[in-house]
């Protein structure tokens, strides 16, 4: 039997929420303002804060499934696709790493979106589609300054 379903965002974890966009808002900005060794650290960093934000949203489901005594294969699951899927990121080119980390974003997004309906846990989306908006955006962008700056 689940747990009983938690109330929307407290205004702590909005403010958190949104301070871990921090990174990605500034390695954008940073990826932009700086080239040769700089930007290839600024890159790194981004791919990496991303890759790690990544699996934390996988460990969500994880969070879901934990509520059940007889947690859905699929929660389980999917808990360990988001690091499986970020981790590449981390051996592609500057050029690759951001953009695809962008798109997996979004993907965790649409999975959340139909999951978190189902675990009755739909307060949470509105910050999780701010949030995903932010941090795939501040990713496309940075991969932007890569095939435009080069």
């Amino acid at each position: 039997m689940p747990q009983p379903s938690p109330p929307a965002p407290s205004a702590l974890a909005l403010w958190l929420g949104r301070a871990g966009l921090l990174p990605f808002v500034l390695g954008a900005v940073a990826t932009a303002a700086v080239s040769g060794e700089w930007r290839n650290l600024v890159a790194s960093a981004l791919i990496a804060y991303g890759a790690l934000i990544v699996s934390f949203l996988g460990g969500l489901h994880w969070g879901l499934a934990l509520r059940h005594a007889d947690p859905q294969a699929s929660l389980l699951a999917w808990g360990m696709v988001p690091s499986l899927l970020a981790w590449p990121a981390l051996l592609m080119p500057p050029a690759a790493g951001p953009s695809w980390l962008g798109v997996v974003l979004i993907v965790c997004y649409a999975v959340d979106h139909r999951v978190f309906a189902q675990q009755g846990v739909s307060a949470w989306l509105g910050l999780r589609r701010q949030l995903t908006a932010v941090a795939s955006l501040s990713c496309l962008a940075a991969a932007a300054v890569w095939a435009f700056a080069g």
